[in-house]
């Protein structure tokens, strides 16, 4: 389990199945999943400290990770 917070299991519990097999079959779905946790990875390094970034660019970057579980959410009440 990764110590990074809001990984996509701990934001949509229970729904891993149905993020792997939309995965699978959606490769739109399949980027934005790889753009979360990239922008997630970036936000937890900015917040440790392992690599800071201005407080504006930390808050451009948690808008983007939620305007993208947004459409992670979307996307799974679609399917």
């Amino acid at each position: 389990m990764s110590n990074t917070p809001h990984t996509l299991g701990e934001e949509f519990p229970g729904q891993l199945e149905a993020i792997h097999a939309l995965k699978a079959k959606n490769e739109h779905f399949a980027r934005v999943l790889r753009e979360y946790d990239e922008v997630n990875d970036q936000i937890h390094r900015a917040e440790t400290k392992i690599e800071p970034v201005s407080q504006d660019h930390e808050v451009t970057l948690r808008k983007r990770r939620l305007a993208l579980k947004d459409t992670i959410a979307g996307a799974l009440a679609a399917n």
